[in-house]
């Protein structure tokens, strides 16, 4: 997590809106409410929810949209799930929305969890950030670079280990490939964490609207 630390919290550049996980968060970059924990602040607020979402992930993400989408819309079940609710597109034969989510909503849910961890956290916090109208802060647009970086050099790394043999090119590439995994199971946590403090807190402050909805 302290590495994110070396990134600017400034907001997104337009250059860094572009692409489908750029847009998907772009469109929060201009909100001025955000959560109301930092992600850096989430292992405090929430640390049993942080260390059981990095213990068993999948697990976490099928409870967290479930919660996410029932937080939105009270007793409605799975009937608004979609694959990352939309929020990414799709890509060739995996179009959300096409993949069976109306006959069988939780196994895609599983399937979802296991195979686009990233993905999964990242489209329940945007439930909640379109349904509040929240924005990045600091800490999240330090996560987005701090992702793209790790991203990049660990790409950059696998090629390098094809093209160049020298003595510990394996030890090399495994480190940054076991840098790359600690910080995204860190910051998947904080992000399950965040989203289920802002949730709880929300419940709590008016517990009359969603009692009355259920």
């Amino acid at each position: 997590m302290s590495c994110c630390f070396c990134f600017s919290g400034d907001k997104l550049s337009p250059e860094e809106r572009k692409g489908k996980y750029g847009d998907a968060w772009g469109q929060y970059a201009d909100n001025e409410q955000t959560f109301k924990v930092k992600l850096c602040g989430a292992p405090c607020a929430e640390p049993c929810c942080w260390m059981g979402s990095m213990i068993c992930y999948p697990c976490a993400q099928y409870k967290l949209r479930h919660m996410a989408l029932n937080h939105v819309e009270p007793g409605s079940g799975w009937s608004n799930y979609q694959c990352c609710q939309g929020m990414f597109g799709g890509c060739c034969c995996i179009q959300p929305g096409n993949m069976g989510e109306d006959s069988c909503p939780q196994c895609c849910m599983c399937v979802e969890g296991t195979c686009f961890p990233g993905m999964a956290v990242s489209a329940s916090q945007g439930v909640i950030m379109q349904q509040y109208s929240l924005g990045l802060d600091s800490d999240d647009v330090r996560l987005i670079r701090c992702n793209n970086c790790l991203q990049v050099l660990a790409c950059v790394a696998s090629c390098l280990n094809i093209c160049i043999d020298f003595d510990g090119d394996d030890a090399v590439v495994g480190f940054i490939n076991l840098v790359a995994d600690v910080t995204f199971c860190c910051v998947s946590g904080c992000m399950t964490a965040r989203v289920y403090h802002e949730m709880s807190v929300r419940e709590k402050e008016a517990p009359e609207r969603f009692q009355m909805q259920r």
